[in-house]
């Protein structure tokens, strides 16, 4: 089961109004961030914008359906996690849908043990495999990272970067959503102890920030640090 605060950010898309109302109003007992959307064009600027790493998607929606939605994300995006909740004349459709990479579905109406342990699973998949493009990582405001060059863009232009830059940059991404301690940052850069390098940790990340989209490194009060993509 999650816990309450959890570091993740979740987006519940779901048309019914008053459904949609009482469970993010419950889920944000436990997350620190739950955007919610009505349909998928609504769902598409959150998700571009926030860029959270649970989804919970409704697969009947006005318009474009949640499976819509979900082959838009998956056209550049294989590692944000997704619930679909369903009703049991759509599972057959949702089983033959290729490329969606479910976390898990559920049949509605979803109970919220039934829910609450889907999350669970989306966090521990999020905690323990990573998923990311082979060449390209996107980013905020048009910044992306070359995994193969180590270089790091916006709107194709480089952004120059000093050593260690690099160096922080490619384990953040080596698995994006996972919070790296500051011990754990210190020995793969410096290889000394946290005490030793502790401030100079600070300032690389410091002066990287100033090169990043605005809160892409997120600092975990008493844990330590963790990219946003």
């Amino acid at each position: 089961m999650f816990q309450k605060e959890s570091f993740y950010d979740l987006l519940y898309v779901e048309d019914e109004g008053e459904v949609r109302r009482n469970y993010v109003e419950y889920l944000e007992r436990f997350f620190q961030n739950v955007y919610e959307a009505a349909d998928v064009n609504e769902a598409l600027k959150i998700y571009k914008s926030k860029k959270p790493a649970i989804l919970i998607i409704d697969i009947n929606l006005p318009g474009k359906s949640g499976i819509d939605f979900l082959r838009e994300i998956r056209k550049s995006d294989h590692a944000t996690k997704a619930i679909m909740l369903t009703a049991n004349s759509d599972v057959e459709t949702l089983l033959n849908a290729t490329n969606l990479k479910l976390t898990k579905y559920l049949v509605k109406p979803v109970s919220r043990s039934d829910l609450r342990e889907a999350i669970a699973l989306a966090e521990e998949e999020l905690l323990n495999y990573t998923v990311v493009s082979k060449k390209v990582i996107k980013m905020k405001d048009s910044f992306y990272w070359d995994t193969e060059t180590q270089q790091l863009f916006c709107k194709d232009e480089e952004i120059a970067l000093r050593k260690k830059e690099i160096e922080l940059l490619t384990l953040f991404f080596s698995n994006p959503h996972r919070i790296f301690s500051v011990e754990n940052i210190v020995h793969e850069l410096w290889y000394y102890s946290e005490k030793e390098k502790g401030n100079a940790l600070k300032t690389l990340i410091k002066a990287l920030r100033r090169k990043l989209p605005k809160d892409t490194i997120k600092n975990i009060f008493g844990v330590g640090y963790r990219i946003e993509i």
